[in-house]
């Protein structure tokens, strides 16, 4: 009797699940997208190396990639550029031989002057507590790859969060693990410390329950509004604007939107600026997605693209629609758009492209479960979104079609 309710049950159950699994096996595959592969072990191609490619920072300038990586314990990352028109890999850099000692480069890349581009470095944390460093990157005829050490922004702390101003003359950052918030200057390589938006010891302390490290409490990203007031979060579901004029901070009256009970995991993951100037971003504690009106102060919380924590990446493209990287591990990170005058969220599923490389000439089915870093061209044509795989590949969509 208890096998025949089994074999009854079965189908039953099958029928009644199998709407939610479906959804989380739909497959984004839209016409002309390519995946580009960078990673490969023992490859007699110009490939990335194992363990050492997660793709953290993307940024798309022409028609180049210039990505950043984060390597396993003990390892060095790579800066490399690639292609969207030859859809190949064409330079890399190991990091080890401009900086040792650091692990990866998570802050993405800030636009300077002329087509100089910034980003920071995350070090790893040994007894002698490597630094991270600022690099100066020059990607140049040819997609040759040119990066200087431009030093440490806060003596013996990684950086963790990084931003360049409109005109590209200064920078603004976020310290790693301490949190505090720094400004540098291009043109003079002179950094101011600030200590107003670093934890302090009653937010810790409210922290203690979930056994969290610094990586899900400080401030991971910085955005500049048209007025050239910079935005970021502070432990405690709070979010904080900087008047670069006045040197001085505020925090805005409306805190981040959060699920009740968890309003201490509040972090603003990532941003995105509207062509009408209002601030989206997403809240990585309970993956939601708000906009600030830089007029009122004021912050609307947009709801959930999925029913997971993260809200990794945001980026415009030309349709006007605010696409974005939900989610992550141990489950999926799925590709959703927000259309505020359609239909809303839209969950796109995991993306599925072709990818086509010496060796796999006919072309194979390349799937993304774990991405992570998303990117848009300058003039939105074009999504690239980066894996945070052991293999890590480039996977890349024409948008508005």
């Amino acid at each position: 009797m208890k096998n025949l309710t089994k074999k009854i049950l079965s189908p039953v159950l099958l029928l009644t699940c199998s709407g939610p699994l479906l959804a989380q096996y739909t497959f984004f595959t839209p016409k002309e997208a390519f995946a580009i592969e960078v990673s490969l072990p023992n490859s007699a191609e110009k490939r990335l190396p194992m363990y050492r490619n997660a793709i953290t920072s993307l940024h798309v300038q022409g028609d180049w990639v210039l990505g950043g990586t984060t390597a396993k314990e003990g390892l060095s990352p790579f800066i490399f550029v690639a292609t969207i028109s030859e859809k190949k890999l064409l330079t890399t850099k190991d990091l080890q031989e401009i900086v040792p000692g650091q692990k990866g480069i998570a802050t993405g890349f800030c636009k300077g002057a002329g087509n100089l581009l910034y980003a920071g470095t995350m070090a790893y944390v040994t007894k002698n507590q490597q630094p991270g460093h600022l690099l100066q990157v020059n990607v140049s005829n040819g997609g040759t790859i040119e990066v200087k050490d431009m030093g440490i922004p806060v003596a013996g702390e990684s950086i963790f969060a990084l931003l360049s101003n409109s005109e590209g003359t200064e920078l603004y950052g976020i310290s790693y693990p301490s949190g505090r918030f720094f400004t540098y200057s291009i043109a003079t390589r002179k950094t101011q410390i600030f200590d107003d938006v670093a934890p302090k010891e009653k937010e810790l302390n409210n922290l203690h329950e979930y056994a969290v490290g610094p990586e899900v409490y400080l401030c991971k990203a910085l955005i500049q509004d048209n007025a050239g007031i910079i935005y970021g979060s502070a432990a405690g579901n709070r979010v904080f604007a900087f008047d670069p004029a006045k040197k001085s901070f505020s925090f805005l009256d409306t805190p981040l939107p959060a699920v009740w009970g968890r309003e201490v995991l509040g972090q603003v993951e990532a941003w995105a600026k509207a062509p009408d100037g209002k601030l989206y971003g997403g809240n990585a504690g309970d993956g939601q997605l708000f906009v600030l009106d830089p007029a009122s102060k004021k912050i609307k919380n947009l709801g959930k693209p999925m029913m997971m924590a993260r809200l990794q990446a945001l980026a415009f493209g030309r349709d006007g629609k605010l696409y974005g990287l939900a989610g992550g591990a141990p489950g999926y990170s799925h590709l959703f758009y927000y259309d505020e005058k359609g239909a809303g969220f839209v969950d796109l599923g995991n993306p599925e492209f072709t990818m086509v490389a010496p060796g796999i000439e006919q072309g194979i089915l390349w799937r993304g479960f774990q991405l992570s870093t998303l990117a848009a061209s300058a003039d939105g044509k074009y999504m690239v979104m980066g894996e945070d795989e052991a293999l890590s590949q480039l996977m890349i969509f024409p948008v508005g079609q």
